[in-house]
């Protein structure tokens, strides 16, 4: 497929995903992000207590798939839609829709109370296996533990995961480790890594009914 044919596909996809937005349930814990540079235009919507449904386009197709996983395994309603400068590379795009999702994430949340705050899982896929944990502390801090030795996954960097992991925890103000125990495949490592974040997110952000205000002794997240 040329390139001409590339961008119209992706106009179509576009007006496809306009057309027909995710359903949203009647839910307290929602946001909608637009974030807009000279290098990239974002808008999330998202709910945090959701079924899984995703409409993704973000004109890279690899990061599509991750937040679709995303959202399925974390049960969020997902909606992503980005416009960004692919012709230099696709770093300011991957990056930005991590920032929109963390700020989108955080203002879900809202003070927090009631919610686990904490998470954790153990996610494989074939020989790949990564563990991540969450702490929605509201103080950002990533430990990347991913060995990714591929530099691509068709035409997707995969230093980006890095980047879009950083991004995330920033605006989100949430304490995220993620630690691979084995891996060879590229994707099979990224996409494990996705699945155990939306796993850690998901028991993170229930609620608790035993939690009266904030699960913090400072009384505050």
């Amino acid at each position: 497929m040329g390139r001409k044919e590339a961008a119209m596909a992706r106009e179509k996809k576009r007006a496809a995903l306009a057309a027909e937005p995710v359903e949203q349930p009647a839910s307290g814990r929602r946001a909608r992000v637009h974030r807009k540079t000279r290098e990239t235009e974002i808008t999330v919507v998202l709910d945090l207590d959701g079924r899984g449904e995703a409409r993704i386009d973000t004109g890279v197709p690899f990061l599509d798939h991750m937040l679709e996983t995303l959202a399925r395994h974390g049960f969020l309603n997902l909606e992503v839609h980005a416009r960004g400068d692919l012709q230099v590379d696709q770093h300011h795009t991957v990056e930005d829709v991590g920032l929109a999702l963390g700020q989108a994430l955080r203002e879900a949340l809202g003070d927090k109370r009631g919610i686990r705050r904490f998470g954790s899982a153990v996610c494989p896929l074939d020989e790949a296996l990564v563990q991540a944990a969450v702490d929605l502390s509201g103080r950002p801090y990533l430990a990347y533990g991913l060995n990714i030795r591929a530099a691509r996954v068709g035409n997707f960097d995969t230093e980006l995961v890095h980047d879009f992991m950083q991004a995330l925890a920033n605006q989100a103000a949430m304490n995220l480790h993620l630690h691979q125990t084995s891996g060879r495949n590229a994707h099979h490592i990224i996409e494990a890594a996705f699945k155990a974040l939306a796993r850690a997110l998901d028991m993170a952000k229930q609620i608790d009914p035993r939690v009266v205000d904030v699960p913090s002794t400072k009384g505050t997240l």
